[in-house]
């Protein structure tokens, strides 16, 4: 009778999800969030897409109250223009794990990227990696920490300072840009 009835309440509820209108679920590929608390717009609407749309899932969870997905987004960006950096420098190969050509792990790319000579990082981006990686390595590995609003609010201004500075370092130099004014 309880397996009968429990078949009955998985009909149903499948029947409800295939006449349920396609009109609330959101794009495929995503929305631009409402508002921008941790990078603003025009920081992302001068990158690539894929870029962009990373940035507007950080933003998308902070405004959502969702921290640990933000730390985790965060921490994605960062590989990702640390990767940009590297390659729109030509130096692709010096973060690839050389038997397997896949780019090595954050915990190694960001001692490579404070030690590039290509670049000169300033001083709040050197500070500031290291504690970028922690809150999304603790929020994307620890099973017991759960991120809070205060621990991405205390990162907001590095995280910004620290894209902005490595979109300028892979994009002025992709764009044959001289990424040092004072040269």
């Amino acid at each position: 009778m309880a397996k009968s009835l429990a078949l009955k309440a998985l009909r149903l509820a499948k029947n409800i999800q295939s006449i349920a209108p396609k009109r609330y679920l959101p794009p495929t590929a995503g929305i631009r969030p409402k508002s921008f608390p941790v990078l603003p717009p025009d920081l992302l609407d001068s990158t690539r897409v894929y870029i962009q749309m990373v940035g507007f899932q950080v933003n998308g969870c902070y405004e959502n109250g969702w921290f640990d997905g933000c730390a985790v987004m965060m921490r994605r960006l960062l590989e990702t223009l640390i990767i940009e950096c590297f390659e729109a420098h030509m130096l692709g190969d010096a973060i690839k794990d050389p038997r397997s050509g896949d780019f090595m792990y954050l915990s190694d790319l960001v001692p490579l990227t404070l030690a590039e000579k290509s670049w000169n990082l300033g001083r709040n981006t050197k500070r500031a990696m290291p504690r970028l990686k922690n809150i999304g390595d603790y929020s994307a590995h620890s099973r017991r920490f759960i991120a809070r609003r205060d621990d991405i609010d205390r990162l907001r201004d590095d995280f910004r300072i620290t894209c902005e500075e490595l979109i300028h370092i892979a994009e002025g130099h992709a764009n044959g840009a001289n990424t040092n004014p004072k040269k």
